[in-house]
């Protein structure tokens, strides 16, 4: 007999191809996020429950589905999932990580390039007709090369981004709670506290996962102490950043740029950032590629199907399930 797997949103039609040999498939084929009520509807004859980051699965949630053996999370992060209570009822919860590592990297780098030169800007000017012929002042930008990088997180996706950093000949500046011998040998980075990251970084780089912890890590008292050029990218977690504080401090120019994929209540995005032409805003996109969101669907699916046969997969995130 097969197991019931409900999927809360369309994935690449991989997943559901892997899938249909060992679940009977509840699919909501659909971009559009299920309300809680739908979500607990779903769940409730389900043995997975296959869900994205923009689905919250609280105690509720986790309670609705009694046949509940599995949830697997297509995102490497899982915060939206209580994970603590769903080891407490016996369910394991998987995600999708390294496979989006060097994809989000690029994203990250993209972010910093576009912001840096202010390459939306300058589409948009040129788009709209102004462009006139060179000038000596038009569109000034910030120099990379040669310049100080802080990661903040040197985890997969940080040491990736700080990686990339060779091609510009810039010096690294690391913050994490253990030491990264792979940046210190290969790139010359140096692992400090954030304040001393904050006051020497050119470009800061956020790479951490949101946790109690890190949940507005930085704050005004932050930005206070970072350089008036800096720039910020963030394609970690939205709330890591006081989103206020950010706006205030591009408003008063105590930093001179910021490069964003993530919000602190995503998806709605503060309105201040939206109007300004020294902030890049992306829709979540750091792990869109065609191949690396195939693989993710790939890894979800595997997932599931190992779950349902007692299996524990190599990406549970809370290992005390069984």
């Amino acid at each position: 007999m097969r197991g019931k797997i409900f999927i809360t949103s369309k994935i690449p039609d991989i997943a559901i191809t892997i899938l249909s040999h060992h679940f009977k498939v509840n699919y909501h084929n659909s971009d559009e996020t299920l309300s809680k009520e739908e979500l607990i509807e779903g769940v409730k004859d389900a043995d997975i429950l296959l869900c994205l980051l923009k689905d919250n699965i609280d105690k509720e949630v986790i309670n609705a589905g009694t046949r509940l053996k599995g949830i697997c999370n297509y995102a490497v992060g899982y915060n939206n999932i209580d994970i603590k209570y769903a080891a407490k009822k016996g369910i394991a919860v998987t995600n999708t990580p390294k496979v989006l590592t060097e994809t989000t990297a690029d994203l990250a780098w993209a972010l910093l390039m576009a912001t840096a030169r202010r390459i939306v800007e300058a589409d948009n000017f040129t788009r709209a007709g102004k462009f006139t012929g060179w000038q000596a002042t038009l569109m000034l930008g910030n120099d990379i090369y040669g310049k100080t990088l802080g990661i903040i997180g040197a985890g997969r996706i940080g040491t990736a981004t700080a990686k990339r950093s060779m091609g510009f000949d810039m010096k690294v500046l690391y913050y994490s709670r253990n030491v990264n011998e792979y940046l210190e040998n290969n790139l010359k980075a140096q692992k400090t506290d954030l304040d001393t990251l904050l006051q020497k970084s050119d470009f800061i780089s956020i790479h951490l996962p949101l946790t109690a912890d890190t949940h507005h890590l930085i704050d005004k008292e932050q930005f206070d102490m970072m350089k008036p050029n800096a720039i910020l990218i963030n394609t970690a977690r939205g709330a890591i950043v006081n989103e206020k504080a950010l706006v205030d401090a591009l408003i008063n120019k105590k930093i001179a740029g910021a490069g964003l994929d993530v919000y602190e209540f995503e998806p709605k995005i503060t309105a201040e950032l939206i109007d300004m032409k020294n902030v890049v805003l992306l829709p979540h996109i750091g792990s869109a590629s065609k191949e690396t969101r195939k693989n993710m669907a790939k890894i979800a699916a595997n997932s599931a199907i190992m779950i349902i046969k007692r299996r524990i997969p190599e990406n549970t995130v809370n290992k005390d399930w069984l």
